[in-house]
C-alpha cells in the first residue's frame, strides 16, 4: 500500500510539473490569445512556420506562422489565416526597390542604386532616412491594415554588399533601428533579415530573426542570442537537403525550413 501511495504522489508530480511547464515552441495554430493595448506578438524558438512569396497562397499548411507577401496578400486572405489560427508575417522590401511594387514612383531617384541580384530590384541608400521614412510607414500602414502581426522587411545588410553608395555599419544600425520602431509604433512585431554582424547590436530592437542559408555557410550559431533572449529565428535553406542541416538546426532550435529559391508553397521542415 504504501509503495502504491508513493507512486500515485510521484506520478501526481510529474502531472503537475508537466502541466505547469511553459512549452518550448508553439505546436500548432491558435487560437491566439487577444493582445493588451501595446504588447506585440512574440514568436518563441521552435515556432513552426510557412514561407510563401510567390504563387496562389495555399493555407493549408499546418503551423502556426504563415509569412507571405505584404503586397500580394490580400485582408481577406490574411483574415482566413487569422481564423484557421495563424499568426502572420508581412514581407516587404525595406532596403531596396522594386520596379513592379505600386509605389516604386514614390522613391526619388537618386536613392536608387546597384542591382541587388533580383530582376527588377536596385538597392537603396539608406542614409536617406528623411526620405525613405514616410514611404515605409505607408508599407507598415498596409501591412497593420491588413491585419498582419508582424513584418519581415528584407534586404537589411546593404552595408555588407556593393550598393553604389557609401553606406557604413553605423547607417545601417540608424535606418534598421527606424524599420523597427515603424513596426512597433503600430503594435507590430518585426523581425531582423539576415545582417548576422550586427545581431549582438539589433536583438534587442527586433522581436525574431530571419535567415537565409546560415548552415551552408556555417553560420547558424551566431543568431544564438535570439534564442537566448526567447525569440524565434525562422531559417531556410535552398541548396542543403534536411538531411544536411536539420540535426544541428535542433540543436540550436532553429525553426528550419528547406525550400525552392522562388518561394512557392513547396516546404520540407525538421
Amino acid at each position: 500500500m504504501k509503495r502504491f501511495t508513493a507512486v500515485l504522489v510521484a506520478a501526481l508530480l510529474l502531472l503537475t510539473a508537466a502541466c505547469g511547464a511553459e512549452p518550448d515552441e508553439d505546436e500548432g495554430p491558435g487560437p491566439w490569445p487577444d493582445q493588451a493595448p501595446g504588447e506585440r506578438w512574440q514568436p518563441r524558438p521552435g515556432t513552426a512556420w510557412q514561407w510563401q512569396l510567390t504563387g496562389r497562397l495555399d493555407p493549408s499548411v499546418d503551423v502556426p506562422v504563415y509569412d507571405v507577401d505584404g503586397f500580394n496578400t490580400t485582408k481577406e486572405e490574411v483574415a482566413r489565416l487569422r481564423k484557421d489560427g495563424r499568426r502572420t508575417i508581412c514581407y516587404i522590401s525595406a532596403g531596396a526597390w522594386e520596379d513592379f511594387r505600386s509605389d516604386a514612383d514614390r522613391f526619388p531617384k537618386s536613392l536608387l542604386g546597384e542591382g541587388n541580384g533580383w530582376k527588377g530590384e536596385r538597392w537603396l541608400d539608406i542614409r536617406g532616412v528623411a526620405e525613405l521614412e514616410p514611404i515605409m510607414a505607408e508599407r507598415f500602414d498596409m501591412c497593420r491594415d491588413k491585419g498582419f502581426d508582424a513584418v519581415e522587411p528584407d534586404n537589411m545588410d546593404a552595408y555588407l554588399n556593393t550598393s553604389g553608395f557609401p553606406v557604413t555599419a553605423d547607417d545601417q544600425l540608424r535606418f534598421n533601428r527606424m524599420i523597427a520602431r515603424l513596426a512597433h509604433d503600430r503594435g507590430m512585431a518585426v523581425g531582423l533579415k539576415n545582417d548576422l554582424d550586427q545581431i549582438p547590436q539589433l536583438v534587442g530592437d527586433f522581436d525574431f530573426a530571419v535567415n537565409e542559408q546560415c548552415a551552408q555557410y556555417d553560420e547558424c550559431d551566431r543568431l544564438t542570442p535570439f534564442i537566448e533572449a526567447g525569440k524565434a529565428v525562422f531559417h531556410v535553406e535552398y541548396e542543403l537537403p534536411t538531411s544536411r542541416f536539420c540535426a544541428r538546426s535542433r540543436e540550436l532550435r532553429l525553426s528550419s525550413l528547406e525550400k525552392k529559391l522562388e518561394l512557392g508553397p513547396w516546404r520540407k521542415a525538421c
